[in-house]
């Protein structure tokens, strides 16, 4: 077992109208979600595109955590406060520890405020303003991202940002309920959904030999074909995360800098 050590960003909502507001502006079915329970969801702008992708775990009655990456609390705050207006709720950010265990969790304890299944597909996330020292041998920055990568999970501000569209991000399954009602942004996400996801660009893993490339923008032949929005070291090679447009959506391999890059699908797509 390995554990990163790092940080994620806590919006707390509580209040007599918490789960009523939240319901009308996540894509998440807030009234879903038992005590206790862990689910990821979007907060969109009126448009339709990302304002912030995010765990929320429901902690009381009326009573939220809202976790998401470090760096952008700040903006998922700001984006709740915006049509919070005379609701009865109070909105609260912190930075908490996060131990992101690869497999079991099971020696961290079950005390901590957040303890939920990792967006990577195996592992345990465990977040609180304070943690014990984990148990475990503790993973690099490096680690965590191969791990995050491989597993085709989005970053805020590398895959995920203020111009992303959710579907091409391919987070859309695990992140919208779509039996639910109304949501701020809701629009483009059904469109998107009921026209057979014809995005002009799709999320893809991408991985190659030698050193971390420099370069980030993915070709073929002459085209511009896409680009590397994350990348991390891979044994004697590397891995990444790409956005590649509609016209290379069938492509294996495509190019970077002259040399030969593997592309194929995230999980999201697979399964």
């Amino acid at each position: 077992m390995s554990v990163y050590v790092g940080e994620r960003d806590v919006v707390s909502v509580e209040g007599a109208e918490a789960t009523t507001y939240l319901q009308g502006q996540i894509s998440q079915d807030v009234l879903g979600l038992a005590i206790g329970d862990s689910a990821w969801s979007l907060i969109l702008q009126p448009q339709g595109k990302v304002d912030a992708w995010f765990r929320i775990t429901r902690s009381g009655d009326d009573a939220y955590l809202l976790d998401v990456d470090a760096g952008f609390g700040e903006a998922l705050l700001a984006r709740l406060k915006r049509f919070k207006l005379r609701t009865k709720a109070d909105l609260e950010l912190s930075t908490w520890i996060l131990h992101a265990y690869d497999d079991d969790a099971d020696a961290a304890g079950p005390d901590a405020p957040i303890v939920a299944a990792s967006p990577t597909g195996s592992g345990v996330d465990v977040i609180g303003p304070a943690l014990d020292t984990p148990v475990g041998e503790q993973g690099t920055e490096d680690d965590y991202a191969r791990r995050r990568i491989l597993a085709g999970v989005p970053a805020m501000g590398s895959e995920l940002t203020e111009s992303t569209i959710p579907a091409e991000a391919r987070i859309v399954d695990r992140s919208v309920s779509f039996t639910k009602g109304c949501y701020t942004g809701q629009e483009l996400v059904a469109r998107v959904d009921s026209r057979g996801d014809n995005t002009p660009r799709r999320l893809r893993i991408v991985s190659g030999s030698g050193p971390v490339p420099a370069d980030d923008q993915l070709r073929s032949g002459d085209d511009d074909a896409g680009v590397i929005t994350s990348v991390a070291s891979n044994g004697d090679g590397w891995v990444g995360l790409a956005y590649v447009k509609r016209s290379f959506f069938d492509a294996t391999t495509l190019s970077i800098a002259g040399d030969p890059v593997e592309i194929r699908p995230v999980p999201a797509d697979i399964s």
